[in-house]
């Protein structure tokens, strides 16, 4: 018999879990977009791996009738219908992307027990705990492209009607709780609405609006399936979706879908503050890595408690509360300091003018360059450059120097650019063993261009980075 081994990775206690890991309630693009690439595999922070003692790649033989049979025999509260649509996305799980399955079947144990519990408060049929899975493959931090946010995926104004709040500093449609208890209060005034579970759903990613066109397009059909054509193409698949995942996930086993390891909840306990707190300077106090704490309080969008919050629970790891409450005056003060806050107003004000994590060049204007030509070439907005110049319009001249924040990737390829007096400054060889200290604004690019033969890609390769993304205070290896 095969055993599995399971590993802590994620926070919960006293109730409450955090999580590790960001229509007109949602706009279902998450999935379709999943479907069209392979999904990384499960992060390994945290987890040991698994090395199975089956055939990892065998995929057993299952034909239609199989597949009804095991559908139709599913305890379930709700309509769980098989068809060729169905069969469709069940190819899809089971068979074309079985790496997407195994990636869902590890961070279930990590957000099902959540789920369960608000299905359960609202007398809601356990089966919707995969609706998460559609909509954002258990990640609360998912983004969809039309701005649809969370585990399960509100938009803006839906999510304000169910109580979730946004704003700059924290957005609560990623707290796995909020959003939980939000998408049964939705759910369940939807069902209320159609009396029909599959309707339901159907209004759940596109509305109970263009539900109800469809609706009487059909001549006033009550059933999903009758009325498949008239509603939207995304819609049509969303339920098939829906029906096929919980099966893929139910007889995950049947088809040989296992994970490397599992993702599960650890303890943790809440500290009520109401002042700012930087999570950086907090986990620093703490002796707990940063992206651990950023990752129990996913709401925070700025890695901040904002200084106008009263009472924010802010959750922390179950084994540091002890030393919080000794000591909790001294920690607070320095996760709160003004060098704290300053350090933290400087990141802010570059987010605010859209300058965060990208370089500054300084274009030097050609006769016949057009400003909005400009723009596109640098891949920034009209608007954009027009607020870096100070511009109340599009007029320029040749010789003007133009100051334009472009990405990282593409500050290297920028033409006829005149660095800024930081990146400008003469270069020295990297010492062997030698490290650098992040400063605030620092980028990779900038680092590269202080030290002869330094590029991007060999920072990267020395501090094993998969990404772009450095912070203030990270030591980085820049000489071996």
């Amino acid at each position: 018999m095969m055993t599995m081994k399971k590993f802590l990775f994620f926070c919960g206690t006293n109730a409450s879990l955090a999580f590790f890991s960001i229509s007109s309630l949602s706009a279902s693009a998450y999935l379709p977009a999943i479907m069209s690439e392979n999904p990384d595999p499960v992060d390994s922070v945290g987890i040991e791996p698994f090395e199975p003692a089956y055939d990892y790649d065998y995929i057993p033989d299952a034909s239609y009738e199989d597949i009804a049979d095991r559908i139709a025999c599913m305890d379930s509260d709700m309509p769980l219908n098989f068809n060729e649509n169905v069969q469709a996305f069940v190819h899809y799980f089971t068979i074309r992307d079985r790496n997407y399955s195994r990636l869902m079947i590890a961070r279930q144990e990590t957000y099902f027990p959540v789920f369960e519990k608000y299905l359960k408060k609202y007398g809601l049929p356990d089966e919707l705990k995969y609706l998460s899975i559609v909509e954002s493959g258990l990640n609360p931090q998912a983004r969809s492209r039309v701005g649809a946010v969370g585990l399960w995926q509100f938009m803006p104004s839906t999510g304000r009607v169910f109580g979730l709040d946004q704003d700059w500093y924290m957005d609560e449609r990623m707290n796995p709780e909020k959003s939980t208890e939000a998408a049964c209060k939705y759910l369940k005034q939807l069902y209320n609405m159609f009396d029909d579970w599959e309707l339901a759903l159907a209004a759940y990613n596109t509305g109970p609006g263009n539900v109800r066109k469809a609706i009487r397009r059909s001549g006033y059909k009550r059933d999903f399936w009758e009325i498949y054509n008239y509603l939207p193409r995304e819609t049509r698949s969303y339920v098939p979706q829906f029906v096929a995942v919980a099966y893929a996930l139910t007889h995950a086993s049947e088809h040989n879908l296992y994970a490397d390891a599992l993702e599960f909840a650890i303890e943790t306990d809440t500290v009520m503050v109401d002042k700012f707190i930087s999570l950086k300077a907090m986990s620093e106090q703490l002796n707990v890595c940063e992206e651990e704490l950023v990752k129990l309080n996913p709401e925070l969008k700025r890695d901040v408690v904002p200084e106008t919050t009263k009472r924010y629970a802010l959750i922390i790891p179950a084994d540091k509360y002890d030393f919080l409450t000794a000591n909790r005056v001294s920690i607070i003060d320095s996760a709160s300091s003004e060098e704290v806050k300053q350090e933290f107003e400087q990141i802010a004000q570059k987010i605010s003018s859209n300058t965060y994590e990208k370089e500054k060049v300084v274009y030097k204007v050609r006769s016949g360059d057009v400003l909005g030509v400009i723009a596109d070439r640098h891949g920034v907005g009209l608007s954009e450059l027009q607020s870096w110049n100070n511009l109340h319009g599009s007029r320029i001249y040749a010789g003007q120097r133009l100051t334009i924040w472009v990405d990282q990737s593409r500050a290297s390829k920028s033409n006829n650019t005149v660095l800024a007096s930081k990146s400008s400054q003469s270069k020295v060889a990297p010492m062997k063993g030698k490290t650098y200290l992040v400063q605030p604004g620092d980028s990779l690019w900038e680092i590269s261009k202080k030290y002869e033969g330094l590029s991007v890609a060999r920072i990267k390769q020395l501090n094993n980075l998969r990404n772009n993304d450095i912070k203030p205070g990270q030591k980085l290896i820049i000489g071996q």
